[in-house]
């Protein structure tokens, strides 16, 4: 049985990351421009406005974009972009639906992937871009027990033991604390360098 996240300080929305893979997949969607816990936090905004316990990726897709689109910038909004957040995540839903018949965790275990198979299946998703893959297969095989062959190689830095750069290593509030630290040196190390 895999553990309880701690990703946002939120207990009620770590137990929904930790039981439904729709919303930790939205969650990690959500995960740019914003701080990582105001990202994970979304799927719960998300489901408590729809008035349900887990994400569904049909309901979703088939919402009207329009109220979607209301509900994700009702306040506290979603995402600082809640408009174009809204799109995505419809997006992300439909192709959900479309490709692996609404099962999110379909994505990692249909057919007995490789690590190498997860990571290509992630970077399809709309919204999904090789490091986002890359993070959220680390996050899959160092919180969530799914660790198919060639997984730490095929997340790169991310699946590194003992790591500390993303989401993927976020356990508790000190390893936050020591995620935030690794991002500010290296974006500060990247302006030196740019």
């Amino acid at each position: 049985m895999t553990r309880t996240l701690h990703l946002t300080g939120d207990a009620a929305a770590d137990e929904l990351l930790s039981a439904d893979p729709l919303a930790l997949l939205t969650g990690m969607l959500l995960d740019q421009q914003v701080a990582m816990e105001v990202a994970f936090i979304g799927p719960k905004k998300i489901a408590d406005r729809l008035g349900a316990d887990r994400l569904d990726a049909a309901k979703i897709a088939e919402h009207d974009p329009e109220e979607f689109a209301a509900l994700c910038a009702t306040p506290p909004a979603v995402h600082r972009f809640p408009g174009s957040m809204a799109k995505r995540i419809q997006a992300l839903c439909q192709f959900i639906v479309e490709h692996y018949d609404g099962d999110t965790a379909a994505i990692w275990s249909e057919g007995a992937p490789t690590g190498k198979e997860v990571l290509k299946r992630l970077k399809a998703l709309p919204g999904y871009g090789d490091q986002k893959a890359r993070i959220f297969l680390a996050l899959l095989g160092k919180q969530r027990d799914v660790q198919p062959e060639g997984w730490r190689e095929a997340a790169g830095a991310y699946g590194e033991e003992g790591s500390r750069r993303s989401i993927a290593d976020v356990t508790s509030p000190e390893t936050l604390a020591e995620v935030r630290a690794f991002k500010k040196a290296t974006k500060a190390a990247g302006k030196k360098t740019g």
